[in-house]
């Protein structure tokens, strides 16, 4: 029953993903370019996405050891300070994003409706997930 609810919702998310326009990276490149022909309803969508979110987040980060429906534990961060790594993370994350104008979700809702080009994006991803990790190892 877990895995056909994460199904479900998992198509729910991609649905919305594509209807927001999230997964067109004309739109989000519009939406990232603050100083030219700046396109602002991709910031209505995170707000929506904000809006739904916080407070079950906010539920999950007060309890002592957070779980899903399901009674499975949520791994939180435990890390709050602002350090290199996670600054170099989002740079790098940020220069991907504008770059290509999709992040990792939208990128396999587009694989998904038969855009191969994002097949780059995600190739480059996985890279970057393996050269981290072969970073942290050390």
């Amino acid at each position: 029953m877990k895995n056909i609810l994460a199904f479900v919702f998992g198509g729910i998310f991609a649905i919305g993903l594509s209807f927001s326009g999230m997964a067109n990276p004309e739109k989000v490149l519009g939406f990232l370019d603050v100083f030219g022909q700046w396109d602002a309803s991709l910031a209505f969508v995170m707000m929506g996405a904000i809006a739904v979110a916080f407070v079950p987040f906010q539920k999950a980060a007060r309890q002592a050891k957070p779980t899903t429906v399901f009674n499975e534990p949520i791994d939180l961060p435990q890390a709050i300070q602002i350090d290199r790594p996670l600054l170099i993370g989002s740079v790098l994350f940020g220069i991907g994003w504008g770059i290509a104008g999709m992040c990792p979700a939208p990128s396999l809702t587009l694989i998904g409706l038969g855009h191969y080009e994002a097949g780059y994006f995600i190739v480059a991803m996985a890279v970057g997930v393996w050269l981290h990790r072969q970073y942290s190892k050390r």
